[in-house]
């Protein structure tokens, strides 16, 4: 189903009568201006005009191209949780079955954040900290809960696991996911995680590091496995080693009943090599985990696996995006988060044109064939 289709099933915010643009034909020019390399209101207006007989020939009524203040007004008044929900149901169309890694992970949007006379520091959510799920796989985002100056992330993220079918996953999180609700919600949805331990989860860690270096020189027959990978890249050499210990169901005792569905300890180490200078680091990284030790390979990819979502989310939401510039503040600042997200994942999947994605948005200003094929394959 297109976001058209999808957008007509949401209710308009507007009064009724009182309209000249439909909802949908907004929510689409937008989307395509975005796509193009629009950063503003007034950019997407402006795109709109100079693009006009473009979106006129697919957009059924069109007679003209609202002004800035109307892309302005029309998204600060629409419900930022209805066009979550838009995008989510258009994800679930594109993707079908998911499965593989689905990492989660919270992002502070900085431009939104700032101070203005519109948003003053100490106003109810003046920051804008937004929790996001990404398909490592499908190089996706699956959606994204804001996290309220009267909530937090560790009561977002079970209402945003809830929203996706986890059933064939593997779900990623930092320490925020070392919360008995957040396991609970994982192994109720039927998928398996990997948590990281860190510093403010101190027992736990702890008695981590303590199981890992026991068995670090030491094997035994069905509690421990090994694996290890190597690789160089940009001037570096590194060499990841991968423990896996594991007394399969009684580790939930082991850990107070903290986690549910815990099975196994996963420690890891890095040792990063500069080529150039012979100079070694080494960090060690420890994690719990659903999962049995019969698969260390399968438990460390997913765990490298985990930071496509800095990589190719957060890091272009913040480069190409320029998400941190935005001086959009609220319900404006959502929902053009997910906007963003979607002209993303458009251009990521899009393999017909090979290059980085700020030469896909150009040619997509340049080419109307090729916005019409981003737009028409990707179903909007």
């Amino acid at each position: 189903m297109s976001i058209i289709k999808l957008s007509k099933q949401m209710v308009d915010p507007r009064v009724l009568g009182r309209t000249t643009y439909k909802m949908e034909h907004i929510i689409y020019i937008t989307i395509a201006a975005v796509i193009a390399g629009a950063q503003s209101w007034n950019d997407i207006s402006e795109f709109g005009k100079e693009k006009f007989d473009f979106f006129k020939e697919r957009l059924d009524g069109l007679k003209s191209i609202p002004s800035h203040d109307t892309f302005n007004r029309f998204f600060s008044i629409f419900p930022a949780n209805s066009f979550e929900e838009i995008f989510r149901n258009w994800v679930k169309e594109i993707i079908g079955e998911l499965k593989g890694v689905v990492a989660i992970d919270g992002k502070l949007m900085r431009g939104p954040s700032k101070c203005d006379a519109d948003n003053p520091i100490g106003k109810d959510d003046f920051r804008l900290w937004v929790v996001s799920a990404w398909s490592s796989e499908n190089s996706i985002s699956l959606g994204q809960e804001k996290v309220s100056a009267k909530s937090n992330e560790i009561t977002i993220v079970p209402k945003l696991l809830s929203a996706i079918d986890l059933s064939k996953t593997i779900v990623t999180i930092d320490a925020m996911g070392c919360q008995t609700a957040i396991t609970e919600k994982i192994i109720e949805g039927k998928g398996d995680y990997i948590i990281a331990l860190k510093a403010n989860q101190k027992h736990s860690l702890n008695l981590a590091k303590d199981m890992i270096s026991g068995f670090a020189n030491r094997e035994r027959r069905n509690i421990v496995s090994r694996c290890s990978t190597t690789n160089e890249g940009h001037g570096r050499h590194e060499q990841r080693d991968c423990i896996v210990v594991s007394y399969g169901n009684i580790m939930q005792n082991m850990f107070k009943e903290k986690f549910i569905g815990l099975k196994s300890i996963v420690g890891i180490t890095s040792k990063r090599t500069i080529i150039a200078t012979g100079e070694t680091t080494e960090e060690a990284r420890y994690y719990i985990t659903s999962l049995s030790n019969k698969d260390p390979e399968k438990i460390a990819d997913a765990i490298r696996q985990h930071w496509s979502i800095e990589n190719n989310l957060h890091w272009q939401l913040d480069f190409t995006f320029r998400e941190d510039d935005s001086r959009k503040v609220r319900n404006a600042a959502r929902n053009f988060s997910t906007i963003t997200k979607m002209a993303l994942s458009i251009l990521k999947n899009d393999k017909t044109t090979k290059g980085s994605l700020n030469l896909k948005r150009l040619k997509a200003g340049w080419s109307e064939d090729y916005l019409d094929r981003l737009l028409t394959g990707s179903s909007i």
